[in-house]
């Protein structure tokens, strides 16, 4: 089960849409649950202190967990908070589709949820070609992606 939420914010049907099919196929027929918030910048940016120390607003951030959903009998992989003011802005700079930007940093929150990071230059060579690799799945090709350098 994939729950969905906003804070208060507002969201295009398009955008729900899109983060649900992403997180499907970011699952890749792997049976657990997940929630996806949206929020925006100064939710995202308190968050970013409290867990990273880092007091500016980010994209997004994932929180793993490791328990079992008892409605589901599913793992239940963990959280993802995604900023859709960041998500616009990226997508602007980046000259990607809004819902282009919103599936890739839903991948990229699963991915991360999955055990995927990019602390060295291997393992962000791996995440972004799977993720690459996914979007494609979707359609999406993306000539940059967020956090590219």
């Amino acid at each position: 089960m994939i729950t969905i939420e906003f804070f208060e914010i507002p969201i295009e049907e398009e955008v729900e849409k899109i983060a649900d099919l992403a997180a499907i196929a970011a699952l890749e027929d792997v049976k657990a649950d997940l929630s996806i918030a949206f929020c925006d910048n100064p939710y995202i940016q308190d968050l970013n202190a409290q867990y990273r120390r880092i007091d500016h607003p980010t994209d997004v951030l994932s929180f793993s967990s490791e328990e079992i959903n008892p409605e589901s009998g599913n793992r239940y992989l963990g959280d993802i908070v995604i900023s859709l003011s960041q998500a616009r802005s990226q997508a602007e700079i980046a000259g990607n589709l809004l819902k282009s930007e919103v599936a890739m940093l839903v991948v990229h929150g699963i991915l991360h949820l999955r055990g995927y990071d990019h602390d060295d230059s291997q393992e962000k060579k791996e995440m972004w070609e799977k993720q690459a690799s996914i979007l494609l799945t979707m359609g999406i090709t993306m000539d940059k992606f967020s956090g590219d350098e």
